[in-house]
Parts: structure tokens; sequence; C-alpha cells
């Protein structure tokens, strides 16, 4: 995927619907992530105003993010959101493909899975859940590849009732080889 890193500023901002969040509740053992993003499109633009809208107000203003250019075709340098802006980074090697990495300056650093925005609502709600479960030892990488794994399961199952339900099952042997021999030998 090409990665554009420029995009014309303005000084007006895109409005976009709150943002999909879920985070690991306050004051729970630290994990590998902090909770899950579920953005509507790859447009960072557009997203991350809403993103830390919501941030901003638990985490402290959210100063810098970091993404991995994999999974955003256009990368700006710099988002304007409410009372300020945010800088936008990435990193191909060093950072996973589904996190995003959010920094504020006197708080600390946040990470969060990225659940693509064409995911379907029943694989969010589990990728969400299990993004902020405490503790976990899970990273975003891992938690996609589980959520495929059990996607495609379900795929293959939903195959093979179909297959049935449609008299796609081998249906038993017939006898006609005796039949066959017989009708030769008479003619």
């Amino acid at each position: 995927m090409t990665t554009t890193t420029e995009r014309t500023m303005t000084d007006e901002r895109v409005l976009s619907p709150p943002a999909r969040l879920t985070l690991t509740p306050a004051g729970a053992p630290p994990g590998l992530l902090d909770g899950a993003w579920w953005p509507r499109s790859r447009d960072l633009f557009r997203e991350l105003p809403a993103l830390t809208d919501r941030l901003d107000r638990c985490w402290g203003r959210i100063t810098r993010v970091t993404v991995h250019p994999a999974h955003w075709p256009v990368i700006p340098p710099k988002v304007p959101v409410t009372g300020h802006t945010v800088h936008v980074g990435w990193f191909t090697d060093e950072q996973d493909p589904h996190k995003l990495i959010l920094l504020s300056h006197p708080a600390g650093r946040w990470d969060l899975l990225v659940i693509p925005p064409e995911t379907s609502a029943a694989s969010a709600a589990r990728l969400m859940t299990a993004a902020a479960t405490p503790g976990s030892l899970l990273t975003a990488g891992r938690l996609m590849d589980d959520e495929d794994a059990v996607r495609d399961g379900a795929e293959d199952r939903g195959r093979e009732s179909e297959w049935d339900t449609e008299g796609g099952a081998t249906p038993p042997p017939l006898n006609h080889g005796i039949g066959l021999a017989t009708s030769i030998q008479e003619g």
C-alpha cells in the first residue's frame, strides 16, 4: 500500500461521529494494550479529532500519535483537534500494524488496538473486550490473528452446513453394476 504523508491543512475541522472506543478500567493492572479503537474509516484527518475529544478528558491533552502505515493510506503530519494540534508520525518496523500509540506530555503513553473499519460488529465487540482486559499480555497483532482464526472457523462451519443442507452431502453408492452386467449379457 502506498502511503502519503502530506495533506492540505485547513483551519476548519471535519466533524465526525463520536469515537468507538473501549479502555482498560482506571487502576486496573497494566497490560500490553490500554484498550481498542474502531474507526469508521482509514482517514486519520477525519478520525483522530473524535478520538482525541474522548481521550483528552480522561488522559490529558494528546499531543502525538504514531501509526503503522500499512493500514493508513494518508498520514497527515498534523491534525487539528479541539483546542490544539496533534502531531502524527509513523513507524514500520518498530510498531505493530494494528496498534496506535498516543502520547500526552504530562500523562504518558497509551497503546490502543486499531480495529479495521470494515470489521463486523460481532468481531469488533470481541476485539474491544479482549483489548481492554486488565493485565492482558496479548499484542494487537495477536488479537487480530486470533480473531481472524475465529472468523475463518465460523465461515468454514457455515460453508459445510450450507453444503449439507443444499444436498451437497455425498449420497450412498447405488449398485448399478449388477444390473448393467446382466443387461449386457442378455443382449
